[in-house]
């Protein structure tokens, strides 16, 4: 049982801050071990547990342990010890505008102040400076200076200062687009770019006036056939260059009529004229020719033989052998026309498998009229195989080329075929069609018919060599044993 407090003759502790009256509380007890907490108690009128709940809490936390609950202990930090000039120019920058980095800060801080600081330490001076009223800013706004030259200087001080791109926008209401164009104007041109210039565009000094050309003409009626280089070294001066004396040599050509070789350039030009196989009509006028492929198939080019419908521009039939022989040109010709009739015209040039006596001997019984044309007398365009050749030589030549065997060549072909006839074409859709795709242009359409039976005996002697008797016997002659 705790007994009341006696009245003791001990002076009060007199402190005013609380931690170090609760220390001096406590400070006899540490001092001498012996001594108890009720006797602490009784000799400074406390009661016993706090004298003891202290001294626990002193052995425990050192004189944090008496710090009261209400007060907040916070670590000791170093004083940052900077000039006044650089809290000056901050507490200016602050005024200014708000919106600085840390970088930023120390930058212009030592391009004005000559003083170095981290951006940590800028940043802690930053955010310490009282917020006070802006000083007067001796910066004007952009569009406010009586001269564009002094606005300009401001731009450029400021950056050299070490102020941004964007804090320069913001603090002078400039877009930044502008900032960049004046500072690079500045670097290149110094004090110089300041000033006001014209925008009208440069224009160089002339070099080309008419004497000049004149004196190109003069040359051009003397040398008809030289060069410009000829005509460059002729006129022995090196203020022009070859190729402005050629566009000179070119011009005068247009303008001057009397100059030898330029009656061609003068002429009117003949009005276009009409293809000579022009069709109206699917199957009126078909095409027959072949091509020697670019590449080599087992040590060897082989050909590429194709029929072409005029009027829908349609690929009828292919096919490919290891030479443009006459058996070639039939097969693929009899193909056709099983599969769409016979044309009124067929137009091929003068290779030996065209005009064999085979073939013309099938286009005569078939009534086809065959015409063919002589590529070295400038025919060339009459056929349409030339264009269409270019065709399958861009769209197809690299797959047909990656092929290894006979088999594999003719398979690529074939689908060369099919993708030729199920896409656009552009001279379809020059001339206006519903469709570009010479498979729809074509339709159903067929030309002549002939019974299968009839076909088969229009080509018997010249594309089926041996055929076989009523009694199923193949007749061979003398010469062939």
């Amino acid at each position: 049982m705790v007994q009341p407090y006696p009245e003791t003759d001990a002076s009060p502790l007199l402190f005013s801050d609380p931690t170090q009256q609760r220390y001096e509380l406590i400070r006899p007890l540490l001092l001498d071990p012996a001594r108890t907490a009720v006797q602490r108690a009784q000799e400074t009128g406390s009661h016993p547990e706090t004298v003891g709940r202290l001294t626990r809490r002193f052995a425990q936390q050192g004189m944090l342990g008496l710090v009261p609950a209400t007060q907040e202990v916070r670590p000791a930090r170093r004083q940052l010890r900077v000039p006044e000039s650089v809290r000056q120019e901050l507490q200016r920058l602050k005024g200014l505008y708000t919106g600085f980095g840390a970088r930023e800060l120390a930058r212009i801080i030592f391009h004005t102040t000559m003083y170095r600081l981290t951006g940590q330490t800028v940043r802690r001076l930053w955010d310490r400076l009282p917020p006070t009223a802006p000083p007067p800013r001796p910066l004007l706004d952009y569009h406010s200076h009586p001269e564009r030259s002094q606005a300009r200087h401001e731009v450029i001080t400021l950056y050299a200062q070490g102020w941004s791109k964007r804090s320069i926008s913001q603090c002078l209401p400039v877009s930044r687009p502008t900032i960049t164009r004046w500072i690079t104007r500045f670097e290149r041109d110094n004090s110089a770019s300041l000033a006001d210039k014209s925008s009208a565009p440069y224009t160089p000094a002339r070099k080309v006036w008419l004497p000049v050309m004149l004196e190109i003409y003069h040359l051009q009626k003397r040398h008809p056939d030289a060069g410009g280089f000829r005509i460059w070294s002729l006129r022995g001066k090196t203020d022009l260059s070859v190729r402005t004396i050629e566009r000179i040599m070119a011009l005068n050509r247009q303008v001057y009529t009397d100059i030898p070789g330029t009656d061609a350039l003068h002429a009117s030009p003949a009005p276009p004229q009409p293809h000579p196989f022009k069709a109206t009509v699917a199957h009126e006028y078909w095409f027959i020719d072949g091509r020697m492929m670019d590449f080599a198939l087992q040590g060897h080019r082989w050909w590429s033989l194709i029929i072409l419908d005029g009027y829908s521009r349609t690929m009828l039939a292919g096919a490919v052998a290891p030479a443009e022989a006459s058996w070639v040109a039939l097969t693929v010709l009899y193909t056709a026309c099983q599969r769409y009739g016979l044309p009124v015209h067929l137009i091929s040039d003068s290779g030996g498998a065209f005009i064999s006596d085979a073939f013309e001997g099938v286009c005569t019984r078939l009534a086809i009229a065959h015409q063919t044309i002589v590529r070295t007398a400038g025919q060339s365009y009459m056929t349409l195989m030339e264009t269409h050749f270019n065709i399958q030589r861009r769209l197809y030549d690299y797959q047909l080329a990656l092929t290894r065997t006979p088999y594999e060549f003719d398979q690529a072909h074939q689908q060369f075929l099919a993708l030729y006839n199920t896409t656009a074409h552009q001279g379809l859709l020059k001339e206006r069609f519903a469709s570009p795709i010479p498979l729809h242009v074509l339709g159903d359409s067929t030309g002549r018919l002939l019974p299968p039976q009839d076909l088969a005996r229009k080509f018997a002697q010249a594309l089926f060599v041996r055929t076989t008797n009523r009694y199923g016997c193949v007749t061979l002659h003398r010469s062939q044993f």
